[in-house]
């Protein structure tokens, strides 16, 4: 017999509670069916690459030879997508990593002179579902607040780089007083908005065609900060999710690279499980000095640029295992099996990549790209041609679509990328 229990209910010890995860015998809906799955997107970018030759392996499809990096990800060959020949076409920027910012967006030509970026691939998911969830998205980096995540006005969302910030605004209640100062916070900004709004409606009857167009996106900038504050006051009265683990702590030394990453990886299954998102990026950023790994001397950004230096090469290869072997930790995790049999990883869609295919010659071609999970037939490695890349586009019109995104374009594509 089926008695229904309620979603919040949840084991206490020590203190602390533990939210459940979504049952068969919890009745979120009316009925006693459990509710589809939601579709989840997680895009991972490293933005220094991978050392090409490790990578990929010399014959595609599914009977492929594991490389030296494949071997770190053996266990999970079933549930990932190898990729090479894809791209963002015109990504000649003004600096050599300025196709960092254009990763997730494909705009032509960052950092050149009238360059504008574009809505990141995770935004346009994030449009899509709304506040349907707590959060959006969620934005990650390693290191600094950078990320590569950019709103449809083409202005860079901030990263969270702290785990104990990141557990705090998604599992802690806050003290009432905190909450009074959220409040307040909010109405502050709707009467901001108001006032502005007013004053940018008699303007705009007085400006030319040209000076309108840029009030429009002003405009357009203004009603998305409305929506926003309405939907962050809706979910102020909402209790957020418990859960029983420890608050996570902080690396304050950026050399720690592997320690930092796996802090914030460990935060994402709890982001899904919980139903806090649907939409997380992680970029792993540049610099963090020398890393505290065995066996490395020098700096990850100068041993990327290594000359065809074997000494050098063994490096970079230590600090990319590492990476790798996190990142194999973390596809465990969205792999494991609920009681019902459930895995995260079947409904998330979890892409790694960079915006370098040859980090050496910051080259942003040939991207090293690989698609796990979301319910897709892996177990291959799809390889485009090398000289006259595919659009990587195409592969994010793909992921959109599978998230129930209806569209058939994105940025530079021609067309989608079929992946079983």
């Amino acid at each position: 017999m089926h008695i229904p229990i309620s979603r919040r209910t949840a084991l206490r010890a020590s203190g602390v509670a533990l939210s459940l995860p979504l049952l068969d015998v919890m009745n979120p809906a009316l009925g006693f069916e459990r509710a589809e799955q939601p579709k989840r997107m997680v895009l991972i970018c490293n933005a220094l690459g991978l050392y090409p030759p490790s990578l990929f392996p010399k014959t595609p499809g599914n009977d492929y030879e594991n490389t030296e990096y494949l071997e770190l990800l053996k266990e999970h060959r079933s549930d990932f997508t190898l990729f090479s020949g894809l791209s963002h076409p015109d990504q000649n920027g003004k600096e050599p990593h300025d196709t960092e910012m254009t990763f997730l967006t494909a705009a032509i030509n960052p950092g050149l002179g009238g360059f504008k970026n574009t809505i990141s691939v995770d935004q346009v998911a994030a449009m899509h579902f709304g506040h349907a969830t707590r959060f959006p998205s969620i934005t990650l980096g390693s290191n600094t607040r950078e990320s590569q995540s950019y709103n449809s006005n083409g202005v860079m969302l901030p990263a969270d780089n702290r785990p104990s910030r990141v557990f705090a605004k998604l599992f802690l209640a806050g003290s009432p007083e905190e909450q009074r100062r959220q409040r307040q916070r909010l109405a502050e900004g709707r009467s901001i908005l108001d006032a502005v709004g007013d004053q940018t409606k008699s303007l705009n009857r007085r400006v030319s065609g040209g000076d309108r167009k840029q009030l429009d996106e002003y405009f357009a900038a203004i009603r998305t900060a409305e929506k926003e504050l309405a939907a962050s006051d809706a979910w102020l009265d909402r209790p957020k999710p418990e859960v029983h683990v420890e608050i996570p702590k902080d690396i304050a030394e950026p050399s720690e690279l592997l320690g930092r990453i796996r802090e914030l990886m460990n935060l994402i299954p709890l982001m899904l499980q919980t139903d806090s998102t649907r939409v997380v990026s992680l970029m792993i950023q540049a610099d963090h000095g020398v890393p505290n790994i065995a066996g490395v001397q020098s700096g990850h950004h100068p041993l990327s640029h290594h000359g065809q230096d074997p000494a050098r090469i063994s490096q970079l290869k230590i600090i990319e295992s590492g990476i790798l072997s996190t990142f194999s930790d973390f596809l465990t995790q969205l792999g494991q099996r609920s009681a019902q049999g459930t895995r995260l990883l079947d409904h998330t869609a979890v892409l790694f990549g960079s915006n370098l295919g040859n980090a050496n010659a910051h080259d942003p071609t040939n991207l090293p790209i690989i698609l796990a999970g979301g319910g897709y037939k892996h177990g291959r490695y799809i390889a485009h041609d090398e000289d006259r890349n595919t659009p990587l586009s195409n592969l994010f019109v793909t992921l959109l679509q599978r998230m129930g995104v209806e569209t058939d374009s994105f940025a530079t594509n021609n067309g989608t990328l079929r992946v079983s």
